[in-house]
């Protein structure tokens, strides 16, 4: 049955957050009273629990546990442990996953891994349009490998003809970073396992916003980020999915004490750990870690089906009243139209959205901004009302209306956008 028509006006949309069931999760964030947050796919909210977390850590482990809480508070234990919750939300098995490093470094990793499963293939493929830093790492990679393979960009609608039997690696974002188009990960894998090749998907712009199935889908590596909508915090670790039936065969070079098999043996020789802890590198940031935890706990006790089932309602009614309200001032539709096809932000593109970004900002609407031309507001259903969305519009209205954004000040780039 198709879900009722959302409405537009100002009582139904109040209507719909009367009945919203996730209602209740935005109490446990901070979030400041003049601001409509949208942009939690690039950085989450502040968890309140956090905060108490935060002090535990330094005040008492740190500060009178001293180099004792790697035993007595079980930091050692951090990347493991914390892995297992990530794995929960993206259909791993606890042994499969663990927290650590950035996402690029633990794409890095994955890769050289399944390269090296597959010695006899020299193609990696990727979206060229993809986040750079996932090109950039494989291109890296590459040249120290000393050139014998090569990247394959292609784009979405060519995917599928560009997975051949010269593929080593299909490595691809679930989620586009700019358009919020969604991969079918379960095919392309299918696909890939055809033709004798490896996936390495990047969850980066899924987890905890939309149901994501590793083992289901057949996934070989994943890697994610916990800052956005799994609330970690700016810099907080990311997450490294290794299928199990890859542990042992699986070679990763970033390969350090912590993944040695007896770190504490101090050994001249690397052996590797068994399972998933041969993925780790070094010595891991403990504060930021224990940070994230509290956004961690918080996915877990949300129904991931309601989370999907919202944020798609939230893009629903942003483009609708943008289409409403904005129909005479140029903007286009860079995402999906269809809620199923789309992740949970909503993309819109315009020859001056900087300008009109900056002006939204300096209102109290906080998005982004991704160059060329395209807007990003990012669809965070814990935390984001349905009203928050029509006032975002309004503002966006007027920023329009009243050419705020032709101010010279917003067309000067800072150096984050």
């Amino acid at each position: 049955m198709s879900p009722a028509p959302l409405p537009t006006d100002l009582n139904g949309i109040r209507r719909l957050d009367r009945d919203d069931r996730l209602a209740g999760f935005r109490a446990e964030f901070e979030l400041p009273a003049d601001v409509i947050y949208l942009d939690g796919n690039s950085l989450g909210a502040l968890p309140k629990a956090a905060k108490a977390i935060a002090r535990r850590t330094v005040e008492q482990e740190w500060s009178q546990g001293l180099v004792r809480s790697w035993n007595d508070a079980g930091w050692y234990d951090m990347p493991r442990r914390l892995g297992a919750k990530v794995a929960a939300l993206v259909g791993a098995g606890p042994d499969e996953v663990v927290m650590t490093d950035a996402t690029g470094i633990d794409l890095f990793k994955v890769v050289a891994a399944a390269l090296a499963l597959r010695p006899d293939r020299d193609v990696v493929v990727m979206e060229g349009s993809n986040f750079p830093t996932n090109n950039y790492s494989v291109q890296g990679l590459i040249r120290l490998l000393g050139d014998r393979h090569q990247v394959r960009f292609v784009e979405a609608a060519r995917l599928i003809d560009a997975i051949t039997d010269d593929v080593a690696v299909v490595c691809l974002t679930h989620v586009h970073y700019k358009f919020g188009h969604i991969h079918d990960m379960a095919a392309i894998t299918e696909r890939a396992h055809t033709v004798g090749a490896l996936t390495a998907w990047d969850v980066c712009h899924s987890a905890g916003a939309l149901p994501v199935d590793l083992n289901g889908c057949g996934a070989d590596f994943a890697v994610g980020c916990t800052y956005k909508y799994l609330n970690g915090g700016p810099g907080a670790p990311a997450f490294l999915f290794a299928a199990s039936r890859h542990h042992g065969q699986a070679w990763q070079p970033l390969t350090g004490w912590w993944s040695h098999a007896e770190p504490f043996a101090f050994e001249r020789d690397y052996r590797p750990a068994p399972g998933i802890a041969q993925m780790l590198s070094g010595t891991q940031p403990v504060l930021s870690m224990a940070v994230a935890e509290a956004g961690l706990d918080i996915a877990a006790r949300a129904p991931i089906e309601q989370v999907r089932q919202k944020s798609m309602r939230l893009g629903d009614l942003f483009l609708a009243l943008v289409a409403d309200s904005c129909e005479e001032h140029g903007f286009r539709v860079a995402c999906p139209q269809d809620a199923q096809q789309r992740g949970s932000q909503v993309s819109l593109s315009h020859p001056h959205a900087y300008s009109i970004m900056r002006a939204l900002i300096d209102c109290g609407v906080i998005g982004d901004f991704r160059a060329p031309d395209v807007m990003r507001f990012g669809l965070t259903p814990l935390y984001l009302r349905y009203e928050d969305i029509y006032d975002a519009v309004q503002v966006l209205q007027e920023v329009m209306d009243t050419e705020t954004w032709r101010r010279p000040e917003y067309a000067q780039r800072l150096a984050v956008t």
